[in-house]
């Protein structure tokens, strides 16, 4: 409670919220531990949620087969965009030459933005921060990216084009 010579000092408004700051302010050792902890644990959990993902995808094993449609009367150097291994994992699929496919995921490696395939250079191109990578190898040329583009196996027969697998993580 505020002392008479104080209230009278003291601005119209402070009678009517009368807040002790520094008490508002206070945070005992023991809530902060608790909070420490709390917040600790949730890093543990999701660290594990993560392995337990891992995991599960390993011991998920091959991979379904998936045509890839119009890879047929894509021209030397088109690209063509596709979802493998599951819907809304976007993949890109390139004809190099009459007789060469490749396909990447289209996510960069840095932070997942989409990649820009650029033949006439051959590279791929990460608007976002300006990485750059090997349109043959998926490897990193330039900027942020460390780590390779994700390749997609592919496999032929009877003239078309099939997705059979992921070499690496997606």
């Amino acid at each position: 409670m505020m002392k008479a010579e104080d209230r009278e000092m003291a601005p119209k408004w402070r009678e009517d919220f009368p807040i002790d700051v520094p008490q508002d302010d206070y945070v005992s050792r023991r809530d902060f531990t608790k909070f420490l902890m709390l917040v600790s644990l949730a890093f543990v959990v999701g660290q594990f949620w993560i392995l337990l993902l891992n995991w599960k995808r390993r011991l998920a094993g091959n991979l379904p087969w998936k045509e890839i449609s119009g890879a047929a009367k894509l021209p030397a150097g088109g690209t063509l965009l596709f979802d493998y291994p599951k819907k809304h994992e976007p993949c890109v699929l390139i004809r190099v030459d009459q007789k060469q496919f490749i396909a990447f995921s289209q996510k960069c490696t840095h932070l997942s933005c989409p990649v820009i395939p650029q033949p006439e250079i051959k590279q791929f191109r990460c608007p976002c921060h300006e990485g750059s990578f090997d349109l043959e190898t998926g490897r990193p040329l330039g900027g942020p990216p460390r780590r390779a583009l994700t390749r997609i196996t592919l496999e032929f027969r009877n003239g078309k084009v099939y997705a059979s697998g992921v070499e690496g993580s997606v």
